[in-house]
């Protein structure tokens, strides 16, 4: 009778640790999504505004509204996975501080009240967004590193978690843009 109590206490014991083990999996795999839709949410902000200063820029120099209108087409086909949301995330950031450099030759359009607002929320989306990357890549490490520790990675193949790729820009995107002053 001993015997049968503990076992069954021993069976109770394995089992908690198994519940305990499987409920952080899921809840930091859940965080990770959550990370990722907040990055969603910053590349709609930033989609949104590109309209907005399209038309303002407009009147001033095609170049750049064409830049504004390429990446506003851009804007319908999000991609689903963190890689590939990377890479076009990259791609728009490169293209906005290429114009970002090409407006500062229109003082004119500097002088834009409008046009200055709609790049101060701009930067403030930037930021959000780069705070939401952050977020993201914090998500995954501490996913990996409940997934790799003793006895975690025991159930992990039991649990359906699996390893999620951080959000890495490219490096050329990286790289800081050459500026030429002496035109």
């Amino acid at each position: 009778m001993v015997w049968i109590i503990f076992i069954g206490a021993l069976a109770l014991l394995f089992g908690g640790i198994v519940w305990s083990i499987y409920n952080r999996l899921v809840k930091a795999d859940n965080q990770v999504d959550e990370a990722l839709s907040l990055i969603d949410v910053q590349l709609k902000k930033r989609f949104e505004l590109i309209p907005n200063l399209v038309e303002a820029v407009k009147g001033y120099n095609a170049h750049e509204a064409q830049i504004l209108e390429n990446i506003a087409r851009q804007r319908s086909n999000i991609p689903q996975g963190a890689s590939d949301k990377a890479q076009m995330d990259g791609s728009i950031t490169g293209a906005l501080r290429s114009f970002r450099l090409q407006v500062e030759q229109y003082p004119d359009l500097l002088a834009n009240t409008q046009f200055l607002k709609l790049m101060d929320t701009l930067t403030i989306v930037e930021d959000e967004l780069a705070m939401a990357r952050r977020y993201y890549n914090g998500t995954v490490r501490d996913l990996h590193n409940t997934m790799e520790v003793f006895p975690n990675v025991l159930f992990v193949g039991l649990s359906g978690v699996v390893k999620k790729t951080f959000y890495e820009i490219e490096a050329s995107e990286s790289e800081s843009p050459e500026i030429n002053l002496s035109e």
